[in-house]
């Protein structure tokens, strides 16, 4: 296993981090609680250090599952990550009843590292301005939570002003190689480190997507001509280790092959270890699954906001995802979750669009945006929309 190091306090962390998103379940739905022990314990005993959960993880029951891995004597040997759930805080008072029950349910008297989860710009800005500044401050001067960060899903000026908002010690973004300009991207992994804060990166396989044994026959045809053979899910974890910035990178590790597979890479992924011509290769198959893109949208976010607060960019990236990777019920269900306001308060579904045209005059893309989102409405918006939402709610613990 290698190890980097978080800038402001000098943990040398795994660089590969173990993500309790997706834990093995049984047939009935449940998390395969034994099988998901091994699993935990056998990657600490290999050298996994960092252990990422969150509160609505698994209907609630992660980070229940993580605190009981944790016994005989495997909470001294990690540093464990959990969240803040930002969308269900109301006031002060939330913040700090729900941290308490976070280490009951995990069974220790402290978090590592503690992220108000699933940022952007106007969750952020309710949580500012009910105190989570203080609440922060005061968790860590009592030692409940040692270092604050906080896991980003939005534009990157919002990126930029919640980095400058607080002194924090880490963030967590969504980055691989189809990411670079989208949601924090490259830009905003550079702005963070330059600020000296570490960076845990999520989606390094865009939900597996990238990692798939049978890429696109295009796409295989690009890793075909590497001198080097590797596969796509290689590739694609060896792309963004090979950025110095980057301290830890999650893996959603639910099977013992892949767990594997991550091992054996994150035991060789050295920052700027893949040379031009690889660099080349995967630049090529970016460029290659864009063009598998139904629309070029860059997720630049000058098109917002909408004034009937359509989520123009966050629709055209799940509708692109389903196209690229041909998986329409997890595109139906993304967007689900995300363009219904379950995380943000406010829905921004493309249905909402009124053909005012406001957003033909900021896009730098030249998109048609009203006529593609009615295409989206039409292939995501079907009569089981509400069914996705509720079922993402309660798979949120969101009332």
């Amino acid at each position: 296993m290698l190890y980097r190091k978080i800038p402001k306090n000098g943990d040398d962390l795994s660089i590969l981090g173990f993500g309790l998103m997706r834990l093995p379940v049984t047939q009935e739905g449940k998390i395969d609680e034994p099988r998901a022990i091994r699993q935990i314990r056998d990657a600490i005993d290999r050298g996994v250090t960092y252990l990422d959960t969150a509160w609505p993880y698994h209907a609630g029951e992660s980070e229940n599952v993580l605190g009981r891995a944790m016994a005989d004597g495997y909470r001294d040997k990690i540093k464990i990550a959990t969240k803040l759930p930002s969308w269900m805080i109301k006031s002060r008072q939330d913040m700090d009843a729900y941290l308490n029950a976070q280490l009951v349910k995990l069974q220790t008297d402290h978090i590592d590292y503690y992220l108000l989860h699933a940022l952007a710009g106007d969750p952020w800005d309710h949580l500012e301005s009910i105190g989570v500044a203080d609440f922060l401050d005061k968790a860590k001067a009592d030692g409940r939570i040692v270092n604050a960060g906080f896991s980003f899903h939005g534009m990157l000026a919002d990126f930029k002003r919640i980095v400058d908002g607080y002194a924090w010690d880490f963030c967590q973004i969504q980055y691989n190689y189809l990411d670079e300009e989208n949601q924090a991207g490259t830009e905003g992994l550079q702005y963070a480190a330059a600020k000296d804060l570490g960076v845990v990166i999520m989606e390094p396989l865009r939900g597996g997507n990238l990692g798939l044994p049978t890429p696109p026959a295009e796409v295989d045809a690009i890793w075909q001509r590497a001198a080097v053979k590797r596969t796509p899910v290689e590739w694609a974890l060896r792309w963004v280790w090979n950025h110095p910035e980057v301290t830890v990178v999650l893996s959603g590790m639910n099977d013992e092959a892949h767990i594997e597979e991550n091992l054996a890479i994150a035991s060789q992924a050295l920052p700027n270890s893949l040379t031009e011509d690889e660099l080349e290769l995967v630049a090529a198959a970016s460029r290659k699954y864009k063009t598998l893109m139904k629309v070029g949208c860059t997720g630049c976010g000058y098109c917002m906001p909408c004034p009937s607060e359509v989520h123009i960019p966050g629709c055209f990236e799940v509708y692109n995802k389903m196209h690229m990777f041909g998986n329409a019920q997890e595109g139906q269900f993304m967007y689900a979750i995300r363009m219904s306001g379950i995380l943000s308060g406010t829905p921004g579904y493309a249905s909402q669009c009124v053909q005012c045209g406001e957003c033909l005059e900021k896009c730098p893309q030249q998109i048609e945006i009203p006529d593609v989102l009615e295409k989206v409405a039409e292939e995501l918006e079907d009569a089981d929309l509400e069914k996705r939402v509720a079922m993402g709610k309660k798979m949120l613990n969101i009332d």
